[in-house]
């Protein structure tokens, strides 16, 4: 087939890469010069496990284009994908304008029968929205579609070339036969393509990840719970994962849930809710719960310094760490290392913090260690080398990366999360 990707972000590259990659052309659109410069030259412009290889492959083998016009990109496709952001508003509502703003465009260049996918998570009624924004300046016939995406970063090419299902927000059977023919070398084992109404499939998207970040806020709780009651909460853990109504993942306790999906997904509901007048208490609950998780390390952290922190310097493995600023404000200083993260979070806070060129230089002169990430570079780190880098054998650790008692005989003061600690 030939099929339009509107967006070379996050979605839109891993989209329109895995659909090359079965054979399909695929022509990739944005209004960014220097980015559309930089993927035609084969520089890949994220980082995601497995992704360049088939990227470069398929611009090799020209199932891949990009360009930055919209009408070259939609000429001969049959399919178009929006995969453009949805950011939360300042009342937590998704915003519709990159979205609405191609399908008014669409509106005015479209020649002939197309089917416009909506990929970006979307509200429900988002399709109705589009629809009405083509028909400003089209009348002839097109169909828009929901086709919610549910990639994992850093598995997220699995997830789209093995998906566990399908989810298409179609009542058209013209459209259900051309997108099982899209979909079927994705689904040869037998998992689903589930077609249902557009609004039921713009929905499933919000209600999953509300879903899991509901599991793991959850989790955070029973983990506050273990705390006080002298409990494990990894042995929690274990004994109600086995349970098959419950699963294993996403029991896992932390410092919060956060990236790009979970915050502002439950907020999109939330506020859909609020807007059909529902309050969905749950949801409100699982916010908050999360709001007072993300400071429940730095609360652990004042404790132990008997809230002075002043003069204090930290390293920090992993910049998903939202409460940066009040260790600040409470007089610390930091040097952080993250693998990935660094120029993102560069570009946010410039020099409020210091940043290592490794997980061991941010170590040197550290009164303690904060682990905010589980990158698998930490999860087995040289203890001997720690040892000879920071100042004091001291860890807080928001991921619960290590085995207590083997941190406990290495002579660590070691705090985590849901677990008995160190004796200071």
């Amino acid at each position: 087939m030939k099929i339009a990707i509107v967006g070379t972000g996050y979605v839109g590259l891993v989209t329109g890469t895995c659909f090359a990659e079965t054979g399909n052309k695929v022509t990739c659109v944005d209004i960014d010069k220097i980015k559309v410069e930089k993927l035609s030259a084969g520089q890949i412009t994220i980082y995601e496990p497995g992704l360049e290889k088939i990227f470069l492959r398929n611009i090799k083998e020209g199932r891949l284009k990009f360009t930055t016009e919209l009408e070259e990109a939609i000429e001969d496709t049959e399919i178009i994908f929006l995969a453009l952001p949805t950011p939360p508003g300042a009342d937590g509502s998704a915003d519709l304008k990159y979205v609405l703003g191609v399908a008014d465009h669409l509106g005015k260049i479209l020649k002939g029968y197309k089917v416009i996918v909506n990929k970006s998570t979307v509200p429900v009624g988002t399709a109705d929205k589009v629809s009405a924004a083509i028909a400003k300046h089209y009348n002839g016939e097109y169909d828009v579609v929901s086709n919610p995406e549910f990639l994992r970063e850093g598995v997220a090419v699995d997830d789209f070339m093995k998906p566990n299902r399908v989810v298409v927000g179609t009542r058209s059977e013209r459209v259900k036969k051309l997108m099982s023919d899209l979909y079927a070398p994705f689904v040869r084992q037998g998992n689903p393509v589930i077609f249902m109404d557009e609004r039921s499939s713009e929905l499933t998207k919000y209600a999953a990840n509300s879903f899991l970040a509901t599991k793991i806020s959850f989790m955070n709780e029973i983990a506050q719970l273990c705390e006080r009651m002298g409990a494990d909460v990894d042995m929690v853990r274990r004994g109600i994962g086995s349970d098959d109504r419950i699963g294993k993942r996403f029991l896992f306790p932390g410092i919060g849930y956060g990236g790009s999906c979970f915050p502002k997904d439950v907020q999109a509901l939330i506020k859909s809710s609020d807007e059909v007048n529902y309050d969905f208490e749950i949801l409100k609950a699982v916010e908050k719960v999360n709001a007072h998780q993300k400071l429940h390390l730095v609360e652990k952290i004042k404790a132990y310094y008997e809230n002075n922190l002043q003069g204090k310097h930290f390293a920090l493995w992993g910049l998903a760490f939202k409460p940066i600023d009040a260790l600040i404000n409470a007089g610390a200083t930091i040097t952080a290392y993250d693998p990935e993260a660094m120029p993102n979070v560069k570009a946010q806070i410039g020099d409020k913090i210091n940043y290592a060129e490794n997980q061991y230089q941010a170590l040197e002169g550290a009164a303690a260690l904060i682990i905010a990430t589980e990158w698998s570079e930490f999860r087995t780190p040289d203890f001997d080398l720690m040892e000879q880098k920071i100042q004091n054998k001291i860890v807080f650790d928001g991921r619960n990366l290590f085995d207590v008692q083997k941190m406990i005989e290495l002579g660590y003061y070691y705090e985590s999360i849901g677990r008995s600690g160190s004796e200071k």
